[in-house]
């Protein structure tokens, strides 16, 4: 016994060897927040995706621009030529060359397509505004998932200071055990109990050590920091809004839920599609323009001399297409379209009435998490004024070291579970907030 509590101090005594938690610096959420928009990998991938769209929509992607293409070609051949004209002499002649040169510099430009070109054009502005709402719907959950981990790390570091606390006492009741046995007023079980607690704090506080480093390792990871980089604290201040302030965002969710505007977008997305499938019952008129230049040298024939023939100029066009019936290909995509711009209405539907149960249960949630909260508030000051009195009693010797035992074991975990209940609190807001659209509009 007296190997294995030497073993379980030195270990603990390496652990805290190192420059106290106050002296580390404090990584404030608004810095958090801050450096996950920067560098997240998932923020980082949804901010180039977003580029992309803003890339589609621009005029170079339009079809409103005309195409202009260079074309140049040289060609040469020689032959041998035999003419036997009637009642001449026969004519061998023997590597005849030709060479012919072009060049030329087209233009096309469609003048109308039945405003498929003008429809898509609006389509592509509305999905880099998709894009966009995409795009946040990441961040907000990156946020919350990078805030779970911040308060993940700030309980288990405000639990850690409750367990070195318990460790003190129980260290101070083994010193108090070896004196009462050594005069007499105490049998060796006593110290051997007290020892045991004490071992049994000791590794539940190394085991805090050990999770509270893990999650600190994963905040980096989220935050893309140096994994072992763990010399900081966090803020363990939580705040909560104001119930008058919660219910307004409640009011306004059905405008603000980046899930309920992605399916507005996704409707006049379909809306479009729409107008551009109908664009194929009118007719296309196109332009086409070119500038050329020819040279063509010909070898001598046996009538005629060779020659050489260069040839250059403008030439223009228009063009009308207008399929009268393409065996019924565009009335199929208009139907097809009208049916998805349906399907889109029922999940709009379907997604109202789901956002407003999630944000009833996340409201309700929220409201018993404080609730429990303030009970475990008020179960912690009872258990303290307990554990006082009981420790009062234990130093008269009128309650047992295992009744001592019971009333700081009962405070310890009253302590942790307010720590658990405050941060549970707090994550069931943000649940709330990123529901009604607020989680980036407010200080968290």
């Amino acid at each position: 016994m007296k190997v294995l509590h030497s073993l379980i101090i030195l270990v603990f005594s390496l652990f805290y060897s190192c420059p106290s938690w106050s002296q580390q610096p404090v990584l404030t959420k608004d810095e958090v927040i801050a450096r996950a928009l920067e560098e997240n990998f998932g923020i980082r991938l949804a901010r180039n995706d977003v580029e992309i769209a803003e890339n589609n929509q621009s005029i170079w992607n339009s079809g409103y621009l005309p195409s202009l293409s260079g074309i140049a070609g040289a060609n040469y051949d020689i032959n041998d030529r035999l003419t036997e004209p009637d009642g001449r002499e026969v004519v061998d002649q023997q590597d005849i060359e030709n060479t012919r040169y072009n060049a030329s510099i087209n233009l096309d430009y469609t003048l109308f397509d039945g405003l498929g070109r003008l429809y898509n054009y609006q389509s592509l502005k509305e999905q880099y505004d998709l894009s966009q709402l995409q795009a946040r719907e990441t961040i907000e959950n990156t946020i919350l998932q990078i805030m779970s981990v911040y308060y993940e790390v700030a309980r288990l570091s405000e639990n850690i200071g409750v367990l070195e606390e318990s460790l003190e006492i129980s260290q101070n009741r083994v010193t108090r055990a070896k004196y009462q046995f050594q005069y007499g007023q105490a049998n060796n079980l006593v110290v051997l109990n007290a020892r045991v607690d004490v071992n049994n704090d000791s590794i539940a506080l190394i085991e805090a050590e050990q999770l509270f480093r893990n999650t600190k390792r994963d905040l980096n990871v989220l935050l893309n920091r140096d994994v072992n980089a763990n010399e900081f604290q966090v803020d363990t201040t939580v705040s909560f809004i104001s119930e008058l302030e919660l219910e307004s965002f409640v009011d306004q969710a059905e405008l603000n839920n980046v899930s309920l505007l992605q399916i507005e977008k996704d409707l006049e997305i379909s809306d479009y599609d729409i107008k551009i499938s109908k664009s194929g019952y009118l007719p296309t008129l196109g332009l086409t323009g070119s500038y050329g230049w020819n040279r063509n040298q010909s070898a001598a024939t046996a009538f005629f001399p060779g020659s050489t023939t260069t040839t250059d100029g403008l030439a223009a066009g228009l063009s009308l297409r207008w399929d009268i019936f393409d065996g019924g290909r565009t009335s199929v995509q208009v139907k097809n379209s009208k049916i998805r711009y349906q399907n889109q209405e029922i999940i709009k539907s379907r997604l109202i009435s789901e956002v407003s149960r999630d944000i009833a249960n996340a409201l309700g949630n929220y409201r018993n998490k404080l609730y429990i909260l303030n009970v475990q508030q008020e179960n912690v000051e009872t258990n303290l004024d307990n554990f006082n009195r009981s420790e009062e009693q234990y130093k008269l010797g009128r309650i047992t070291s295992i009744e001592f035992r019971q009333a700081q074991i009962n405070l310890l975990d009253a302590r942790t579970s307010l720590n658990l209940a405050k941060y549970d609190a707090k994550l069931a807001e943000l649940q709330v907030l990123q529901l009604t659209g607020q989680l980036l509009n407010v200080e968290l």
